[in-house]
């Protein structure tokens, strides 16, 4: 069944080469479908000689957000505050990833070697708050292997699951 998983990929989600290419070059499925919240998830197809009748669905129960910049998600606990909040609040029953495409992010906060004028206390402040409020998951990393981190999020998530 692990075998089986297909990525889910929201359809707004945008400049994600970087992702879809590893899931091509190691010809893991993904399918673009509408996510209430999130960017990424999985799903299960149907496999009858599996016991799975119809396909079954991830989504409410593992989410992963991606931010493509610090500048974005800057953005996001300023000027979008309340429309992120709300979708961490959407998805406080399931595991929540936050998934920043960089590496340095966390020290990159701490110097503020980001495009905005966000107060680097406040940025990180914001951060660890809905990481406590909401215990949302705050992962760096490198965007050339982001794809990596999302399938095996997926992969390993539901291999505990079906246990």
């Amino acid at each position: 069944m692990l075998d089986s998983l297909v990525i889910l990929i929201d359809t707004r989600e945008q400049a994600n080469l970087n992702i879809t290419d590893y899931f091509n070059e190691k010809n893991i499925n993904y399918k673009n479908k509408k996510l209430d919240t999130g960017d990424y998830s999985f799903y299960l197809p149907q496999r009858p000689e599996a016991g799975i009748s119809r396909p079954v669905y991830f989504s409410n129960q593992l989410i992963i957000e991606r931010k493509k910049t610090l500048t974005e998600l800057s953005g996001n606990l300023t000027r979008g505050r309340s429309r992120f909040e709300n979708e961490l609040i959407r998805g406080f029953n399931a595991k929540f990833i936050l998934m920043i495409e960089d590496q340095a992010g966390y020290e990159k906060i701490i110097r503020h070697q980001y495009n905005t004028e966000y107060n680097p206390r406040s940025f990180i402040g914001s951060l660890h708050t809905f990481r406590a409020r909401y215990d949302i998951e705050l992962n760096f990393i490198d965007p050339k292997y982001s794809g990596n981190f999302i399938y095996y999020s997926c992969y390993y998530w539901l291999y505990e699951f079906l246990k």
